[in-house]
């Protein structure tokens, strides 16, 4: 299963395994109800441009940002470790379950962020499932020129400065020289 948040390097992933290797690996994406319009429309067009085999999962218990505030608060601004547990880490970890996943693939790489400059290629997730990080050794630039050079429909977003886009209350441009994922 390709967990994706739909990033560029997620594109990539998913158009390697379209046009490369021929394989429909189907594709998770995990809706937090804090998404930027931007990206919920950048997923809905990929998944019609490439026919995705794509599942999302939500939050448990709320179907849209409005009953998520009314139900748990601001936590973005108050709790972020729980907010993320609510909206992402239990999402992921059921949908990896309901899906019967063995491997997971992500488009993390080593240059996004000194947390990440040591990352494996293989690893395994705390089930105990391989976890794979196939551009682990990719760059920004090889990022680009491979998205420009297949001419992958991405976020737009990224066009206003955003290096790495997230949940909208959380996410800001970039500045110039700073890492990746800083303004996460």
């Amino acid at each position: 299963i390709q967990v994706s948040s739909f990033s560029v390097e997620g594109l990539i992933i998913i158009d390697i395994f379209h046009t490369q290797l021929m394989s429909m690996v189907p594709v998770m994406f995990i809706d937090t109800l804090h998404h930027f319009p931007e990206t919920l429309d950048n997923v809905e067009a990929n998944r019609r441009l490439m026919l995705l085999d794509l599942t999302v999962f939500k939050p448990v218990g709320v179907e849209d940002n409005q009953e998520f505030v009314l139900k748990h608060g601001d936590l973005w601004t108050t709790d972020v470790e729980k907010f993320h547990q609510i909206t992402k880490i239990e999402p992921l970890r059921r949908g990896l379950d309901e899906m019967k996943a063995d491997a997971w693939i992500t488009g993390r790489r080593r240059s996004q962020s000194k947390e990440r400059e040591n990352m494996p290629i293989f690893e395994h997730d705390c089930k105990k499932r391989l976890k794979v990080n196939p551009l682990a050794g990719w760059t920004k630039q090889q990022v680009w020129d491979y998205a420009k050079d297949r001419h992958l429909l991405y976020n737009p977003l990224y066009d206003q400065g955003y290096a790495s886009i997230g949940d909208k209350p959380l996410t800001t441009p970039a500045e110039e020289g700073e890492e990746e994922r800083s303004g996460r």
